[in-house]
């Protein structure tokens, strides 16, 4: 591989580090903001989301220059396929998280958000997306099927949530729009899992060539 090639995929590996640190950002802020009543965070979340806005523009216009001047083939060519993908998934989680945070301003003053799991969830879908960009740069197969796996963990918190919240508005329906907006968050927080699922089966697709089949 030329010596050039070589730091140009190196160079794509650190953008997209910096894309998945700023979608742990995003999350880690726009759960913030909701636990701890700070609405100020919602335009952080906002700001970093342009961000990856950003990124996902310069990193698609980096992968399409790599494809017209090297040419890759085999291997290399599935990295930087991956990479076009990983990037759309990690744009929507972008998003996902700005929804999370213009949701939190409304939850102001609302004692529900402290009975629930909502904490653990973000946490558990953000060991996700780090893991499955990890899994990418390291080039982990096994650390991408267990991306995968812990899927599972996020769906199970998602559903605990679900059953808690119907449990609050059977008990006390004055608490329904509350509890509403969390079911939506938690939700958000299930899809940003599904978009690190998705991130994880690039990976594995870029090492082995082979593609889950999608329903």
């Amino acid at each position: 591989m030329r010596d050039s090639y070589r730091k140009q995929l190196e160079a794509l590996h650190v953008s997209l580090i910096r894309m998945g640190a700023f979608c742990e950002e995003a999350i880690a802020k726009a759960v913030k903001g909701l636990l701890d009543e700070d609405i100020s965070l919602a335009k952080e979340v906002a700001q970093t989301e342009k961000e990856i806005n950003l990124m996902e523009r310069e990193i698609e216009a980096f992968c399409l220059r790599l494809l017209l001047r090297e040419q890759p083939v085999a291997g290399d060519l599935r990295q930087i396929t991956a990479a076009q993908r990983m990037i759309t998934d990690m744009e929507r989680i972008g998003d996902q998280a700005a929804d999370i945070a213009e949701l939190s301003a409304f939850m102001v003053g609302s004692p529900v958000k402290s009975d629930i799991r909502i904490g653990d969830m973000a946490r558990a879908a953000v060991k996700m997306l780090s893991d499955s960009v990890d899994s990418f740069v390291g080039d982990d197969l096994e650390k991408a099927y267990s991306v995968i796996a812990y899927d599972d963990v996020v769906d199970d918190l998602f559903d605990e949530i679900k059953k808690e919240l119907i449990a609050l508005i059977a008990k006390d329906g004055e608490n329904g729009g509350a509890c509403l907006d969390l079911l939506m968050i938690a939700k958000y927080l299930e899809r940003i899992g599904d978009h690190a699922t998705n991130i994880a089966e690039w990976v594995e697709y870029s090492i082995t060539g082979n593609r889950r089949a999608e329903f």
